[in-house]
Parts: structure tokens; C-alpha cells; sequence
């Protein structure tokens, strides 16, 4: 929200919008629409995203990504590429996932990450989501850096989450880049 404000200061905007927020910890693109192009930020909004994310294993936060807590450390099994291929390829398709608490998401005109700090959990919906290509870019003993090309809805940290509790050893988002 402040990077919108920004650029509408900037540019003397009478009217601006994002096409999809990013968390804090996130770096890359961040649409912003002025003027009349807000008549178009919902098509940009509704479109597929690309992301490079590191996800820390071993440790799980909570808040999904390095902001957060620890909550638990556990033990992170050996690795190699076709474990972790295999992996990934049970998260690639069409694929149910549940947004996290600190999300953006309203729920009775408030955001759930202000409900989360408040320490409140509430009940949120599975959505059908799609990973139309989910790699491994790198990985070592503490890290798995993926490439993902997902639909509008998805969630990066919730994804590590999963990609983590399938390896055995949770994970959590150390750094995420959106690149288209």
C-alpha cells in the first residue's frame, strides 16, 4: 500500500491501484494501474503469476515465511534431486490449498493477518488452485529455492508448508520474488 501511494504521489494520480499485494518480505512486480487503467487492474489481478521463492527447512514459523515465530524444528532427512522432484510433482496440476491466517483475506470487513496478531484462528475455505509448472532451482541441506508458475489465489507460503510437511521436515518461506 505504500509503494501505491508513492507512484500516485508521483505521477499527481487522481486514482491508482495495485494489481495484487505482495507480503513484506516479498521483492519484484507490483502492477499499479493509473487513471483509467484501474478500469483494467481486475484482469492483471486474475492472471497467472510467477514466482522464485527459497523455502527454509527444517523449521516451521507462524506465519508460513520468516517473519513469523518458530514453532517447531525438526530433523531434515537427506536429500536428492529425485526425491525432490517427486515431491513436487505431487503439488504441480489443479490442487486444493487453504490461505493462511496472515493473509489479506477479509473476513467481516477485516484482514486476517489483523485477526492472526490477535491471536485468533478462523475457520477459512479450501480453494482449488493450479500449479502450471513447479521446479527446484537449487537446494542444500537448510534450503530448496523452487521456481513456480501458479493461478491467481495462490499462496507461496502455504505451498513451502506443504512442499516442507511432504519432505518430513516442514519448511518456511525465507525469500520470496515475483517475477511476472
Amino acid at each position: 500500500n505504500a509503494s501505491l501511494q508513492r507512484v500516485k504521489r508521483l505521477f499527481n494520480a487522481r486514482k491508482a491501484g495495485h494489481t495484487g499485494s505482495l507480503d513484506n518480505l516479498a521483492s519484484g512486480m507490483l502492477p499499479i494501474c493509473l487513471g483509467e487503467a484501474t478500469k483494467f487492474a481486475n484482469y492483471i489481478l486474475n492472471s497467472d503469476k510467477h514466482y522464485q521463492a527459497e523455502c527454509t527447512l527444517g523449521i516451521t514459523t507462524t506465519t508460513g515465511d520468516a517473519e513469523g515465530e518458530i514453532l517447531q524444528t525438526l530433523p531434515i532427512p537427506k536429500l536428492t534431486q529425485e526425491k525432490i522432484d517427486a515431491i513436487l510433482e505431487k503439488f504441480t496440476g489443479e490442487i486444493e490449498q487453504v490461505p493462511p491466517m496472515y493473509s489479506a483475506l477479509k473476513y467481516k470487513g477485516q484482514p486476517l493477518y489483523k485477526l492472526a496478531r490477535q491471536g485468533k484462528s478462523i475457520e477459512r475455505k479450501v480453494r482449488n488452485i493450479t500449479i502450471y509448472k513447479l521446479s527446484a532451482i537449487d537446494f542444500d541441506a537448510k534450503h530448496l529455492s523452487i521456481q513456480v508458475h501458479c493461478s491467481k489465489g495462490t499462496y507461496i507460503r502455504t505451498l513451502a508448508e506443504d512442499i516442507g510437511t511432504a519432505l518430513g521436515c516442514g519448511a518456511y518461506v525465507s525469500k520470496l520474488h515475483r517475477t511476472q
